[in-house]
């Protein structure tokens, strides 16, 4: 008879894998449930921009595809795994390899015709400019006398 050695933690990351493919794939549109895995994402508003910040370590610049259409943005690629051997001593492998796919809806206030996007160390970098608030016109009110 084998021992197996029970691993919870597996479970449990499982099931939460499964239930986050479940709750984005409903949108109808099926993409959500094809990624593999999601970058952590920070997002920070400042008084002029929104700054968007994705950390995507060992994903080379070419590789992410940045996208804004009808006010989503969206952040897709793929980090491709070294090939990697039982030989080669590994025991466990938790670094997330596949494909990624990540999308957000801006407000109107969001330039979409001057979006940046830049890698830094693993962190991507997109910068969302705010478009100039519109001034309201002062009208000026005359007598009819």
């Amino acid at each position: 008879m084998a021992i197996t050695r029970y691993e919870p933690w597996s479970l449990l990351n499982q099931l939460h894998k499964e239930l986050d493919r479940v709750r984005e794939g409903g949108n109808g549109e099926g993409s959500a449930a094809t990624a593999e895995w999601a970058p952590a994402v920070d997002i920070k508003e400042e008084a002029d921009k929104f700054i968007l910040l994705a950390d995507l370590p060992g994903v080379k610049p070419e590789e992410i595809d940045v996208s804004m259409e009808e006010g989503v943005l969206t952040i897709r690629g793929e980090k491709r795994t070294e090939a990697k051997t039982e030989k080669e001593g590994y025991k466990r492998v938790e670094r997330t390899y596949g494909s990624f796919y990540r999308r957000f809806s801006l407000p109107d206030t969001a330039n979409s015709d001057a979006i940046s996007a830049k890698t830094n160390h693993g962190v991507l970098e997109i910068v969302i400019p705010k478009r100039e608030a519109v001034q309201p016109k002062k009208i000026s009110v005359t007598s009819a006398e």
